[in-house]
């Protein structure tokens, strides 16, 4: 239980970075490429990960996360800041429907009907938490939709490229983390550099801190999370369930509470929807 508890407290501790960002002139850019940094040097230290396997074999797969995973970063850290914390962490926990979508399609998994019931709730929940209503809004306020659905469909993409990734028999798992997260960093470097260049943004000495307490949020958010299932190795369902709801439910409560997040009673109707999705999902 304390495992599960530590990685929906990382979990809400990047949410809350992102939404505290514009509030303290924080370069997300910046601070999502110095992350990795943290990345790559925890993998390293703590899972020894072995670089003499043949990893150009799976080259494909591993350029392909290591560009979404930072790009996806960036429209996270976004949608945070215009939709809140709320909205975006729903959309972020319902995108598990992408892969069961997918096991079914490329992995010739079954479909019962309980993930049936699971995946249409989990889409009308997203709809439902979506602000629809937005005609005094700003132009950002108006696109709300969009890093939505861009989160929705990106996250499930990245989640069957890691599954894929998973089921690799000549490279262990946490090796190919260890590339992704410097193919993620390079990607991120080359960004930022970009922006640079263009006079677009400043490099900053103090980003970099900020960077590695959010890398440790977010690894921490990982690595608990695969100890969790290590401990409760005959429950798997039960931390599944628990670590996506408690993301959703705790995620609400400091986006309602904190920041004043609002809400219209479709918006929360579909986070509840979200929660029951997510618990007949983790039964089937």
């Amino acid at each position: 239980m304390p495992y599960i508890l530590l990685s929906i407290c990382c979990s809400l501790m990047v949410s809350i970075l992102l939404k505290l960002a514009k509030r303290y002139h924080i370069d997300v850019l910046q601070a999502i490429t110095w992350n990795y940094s943290t990345a790559i040097f925890l993998t390293w230290l703590i899972f020894k990960p072995n670089l003499h396997q043949q990893l150009y074999i799976h080259s494909n797969i591993y350029l392909s996360v290591g560009i979404l995973l930072p790009v996806l970063f960036l429209i996270i850290a976004a949608s945070v800041r215009v939709t809140g914390i709320v909205r975006t962490d729903v959309a972020q926990r319902l995108s598990l429907v992408i892969p069961i979508i997918a096991s079914f399609l490329l992995f010739t998994e079954a479909l019962n009907i309980l993930k049936i019931i699971g995946i249409i709730g989990g889409i009308i929940a997203i709809l439902c938490t979506i602000p629809w209503n937005q005609r005094s809004a700003g132009r950002a306020g108006k696109m709300t939709w969009v890093y939505l659905l861009i989160i929705f469909v990106g996250i499930g993409i990245i989640d069957v490229l890691f599954k894929q990734i998973a089921l690799f028999k000549d490279v262990p798992y946490t090796t190919s983390l260890f590339v992704i997260f410097i193919l993620s960093f390079i990607v991120s470097a080359i960004i930022l550099l970009v922006q640079i260049l263009r006079k677009k943004t400043k490099f900053s000495w103090p980003h970099i801190l900020i960077g590695w307490f959010l890398g440790l949020a977010n690894f921490g958010n990982i690595i608990f999370y695969i100890k969790a299932h290590k401990a409760l190795a005959d429950s798997p369902l039960t931390v599944f369930a628990a670590v996506n709801i408690g993301v959703i439910i705790t995620g609400a409560v400091v986006g309602l509470a904190v920041f004043k997040e609002k809400l219209s009673l479709v918006n929360k109707i579909g986070l509840v929807l979200a929660i029951i999705a997510i618990v007949i999902i983790a039964r089937a």
